[in-house]
């Protein structure tokens, strides 16, 4: 079987679709060697050097020209399979001639367009529901999700799998006496809470400001790092720290390698994850894996990401949060409790285990031929 795939999430700074390409294909490929693979990508990607059966095939067009030129030759070079990990795009121009498996992580372009970027808003709107027409599976990540899709589309449930997101096997939990030299060569302060995600609206950051201006009135010695990337619409959140005077209280990072976020999680009080949408919610798992506590969101898949390893919260409440955060502070049980289900919870999710689904799926489409 020849099985052609779009990797360019997996390149450069990745978020929560450039590792799920990133680790789902590298899993893949470690677990199997008999069937060939072509790696699609318009610059290259590191980390997939040492897999003799994948060839990356780097083709440098502008992103519209780019799924054209690839929807075509993947025809051409005879694949089996096409699997798309992060786009809709290109499964809505492949030939019929080749069977199309789409992931879809969450519906917010159609369910939340307001907390979504304007353009790929658009983009998704235009072309999930041709992706779906053509896919011969469909993928998600969660199974929120996959309630989602069949609310909105008329899609066969049984050609819907659940393929989950995990933490990295790379986050442990370090002992904060070895971290010294980490401490002072970046100034951390004593107390922080911890907030990971790319700044923009669905993320709720807006709402943690509220909660964390009401929790240092209280508690003027703790602080806020948020780690990640400006999105779109983040005027917002530096507008409501300037305004509630917290410059030097909130501390934006932007974005970090594993290494350094490990460290975070291993210090914080916990993490803070008040999104009002998520397809699945990475963050969490990592923090669990570092025995990290969890304050998470209510709504969408994040409920059935944290189990009852987390502090739930309504995102739409500041004040949920901020007696989240003082109950983490307060009680010492409370926080080892969660750190020590967090841990377990973790264990629960797998990217090898997923990869394995994944390939599952794969082998039972080109059985169908």
């Amino acid at each position: 079987m020849k099985i052609a795939i779009d990797i360019r999430t997996a390149g450069g700074e990745r978020t929560g679709k450039g590792w799920y390409t990133f680790h789902i294909v590298s899993n893949l490929l470690q677990i199997d060697t008999k069937n060939s693979y072509i790696l699609y990508t318009n610059k290259g990607v590191a980390g997939f050097e040492q897999y003799k059966n994948a060839k990356m095939k780097i083709m440098d067009h502008p992103s519209a020209i780019w799924h054209m030129k690839v929807a075509k030759d993947v025809g051409s070079e005879g694949a089996d399979i096409f699997f798309s990990p992060s786009s809709y795009i290109t499964p809505a121009l492949m030939p019929k001639t080749v069977k199309t498996i789409l992931t879809v992580h969450d519906l917010v372009a159609f369910l939340f367009p307001n907390t979504h970027n304007k353009k790929a808003t658009l983009i998704e709107k235009i072309t999930l529901k041709r992706a779906l027409k053509k896919s011969a599976h469909v993928v998600t990540v969660s199974q929120n999700t996959k309630k989602d899709l069949l609310k909105k589309f008329k899609y066969d449930s049984d050609k819907i799998s659940i393929v989950p997101c995990a933490g990295s096997e790379e986050f442990k939990p370090l002992e904060k006496e070895k971290l010294g030299d980490f401490i002072e060569k970046t100034n951390l302060p004593p107390k922080f809470f911890l907030a990971v995600g790319t700044i923009e609206p669905r993320k709720n950051y807006p709402g943690l400001i509220k909660a964390f201006a009401e929790l240092n009135k209280i508690y003027p010695d703790v602080h806020l790092i948020v780690v990640g990337q400006k999105g779109w619409g983040y005027e917002e959140f530096f507008n409501l720290i300037r305004k509630n005077y917290l410059n030097k209280k909130v501390h934006t990072l932007g974005y970090l390698s594993n290494e350094s976020l490990m460290k975070l999680y291993s210090l914080s009080q916990a993490l803070v994850f008040p999104s009002f949408y998520e397809g699945f919610g990475i963050p969490p798992l990592e923090a669990m894996r570092c025995g990290c506590p969890v304050i998470a969101s209510d709504k969408s898949s994040v409920p059935e990401v944290v189990g009852d390893s987390a502090i739930l919260i309504n995102p739409e409440n500041p004040k949920e949060i901020t007696a989240a955060m003082v109950k983490i502070l307060t009680d010492s049980n409370l926080r080892k409790g969660f750190s020590e289900k967090g841990l377990e919870q973790a264990k629960k999710f797998s990217w090898r285990t997923s990869a394995e689904k994944l390939l599952e799926i794969l082998k039972t489409e080109q059985g169908q031929n």
